[in-house]
């Protein structure tokens, strides 16, 4: 043990095997802390999973739905992303970007924020019939609402929200993968709706973005034909046709008309 100890202490010279001795140190001074601890008499102290009484077992149960809530909110942010307006108005956003040619502006920051403010404007009235239906009823303190039953209630706007901006193709096509027979739209499971509703989605942002590139792109043929009549056939003509569109953008109003038809979407 000392000779490995004089080795490891010889090593610690080199700063690259500092993060894997710091870890074979704890692994040794465990060792030889169970080793001591196997030849006493020390008992060794039992593990009880508290599923005996009554109490023991509603403990249990309430750390299970601690570490449910916790799991819940670890994936809230795709929760966010898929079933709500988020990924539409984020992709057209990106797409406006990248037809300007502006690279980085706006940045990645202010096109998030953009589109989560959006996303809240947007989802506004189903969130405030979920907290009507569904929150406040659960949380008021004489409430005989169950967690199940918040669920059900919680879910009825979203999948409305959702059956409303979903393509009968899209939920079809998903509906027949899974063998799944429904009399209405709103007897479709959430688990069939969501994948749906985010496929048509990414369907109207890329038509929305078609519609976007259309108008920029023939800034960029017009610009390229005067620059090649001229004979400035060494000068690119992205030099010309970049400032050329924000000119444009600018002055028909671009952000507002956008914003405007991202809204209208979802009137």
């Amino acid at each position: 043990m000392n000779r490995v100890l004089q080795s490891i202490a010889q090593t610690t010279q080199h700063r690259a095997f500092r993060p894997i001795l710091l870890i074979l140190l704890t692994f040794l001074t465990t060792f030889a802390l169970a080793q001591s601890a196997g030849n006493s008499s020390v008992p060794v102290p039992s593990i009880n999973l508290g599923i005996g009484s009554g109490s023991d077992r509603e403990q249990l149960s309430s750390s299970l739905r601690i570490m449910a809530l916790l799991t819940v909110l670890s994936i809230a942010p795709a929760i966010l992303i898929l079933t709500t307006a988020f990924t539409r108005i984020v992709i057209i956003l990106s797409f406006t970007r990248t037809a300007l040619g502006t690279q980085n502006i706006p940045p990645n920051q202010v096109i998030i924020g953009l589109s989560l403010f959006l996303t809240i404007f947007v989802m506004g009235p189903t969130y405030e019939k979920i907290n009507n239906d569904a929150i406040k009823p659960y949380m008021a303190p004489n409430s005989k609402m169950s967690m199940d039953d918040a669920l059900a209630k919680a879910e009825g706007p979203l999948r409305e929200f959702m059956l409303k901006n979903t393509y009968e193709s899209d939920l079809k096509m998903f509906m027949d993968f899974k063998k799944e027979k429904a009399m209405t739209r709103n007897d479709v499971k959430i688990m069939t709706l969501i994948p749906a509703f985010v496929i048509s989605e990414l369907k109207t942002a890329f038509i929305i973005g078609f519609y976007i590139f259309v108008p920029f792109i023939i800034i960029d043929l017009i610009v390229a034909s005067i620059l090649m009549g001229m004979g400035m056939m060494m000068m690119p003509p992205v030099v010309v046709s970049l400032p050329a569109k924000i000119l444009v953008f600018v002055l028909a109003d671009g952000w507002s008309v956008l914003v405007r038809a991202i809204l209208a979407g979802y009137a």
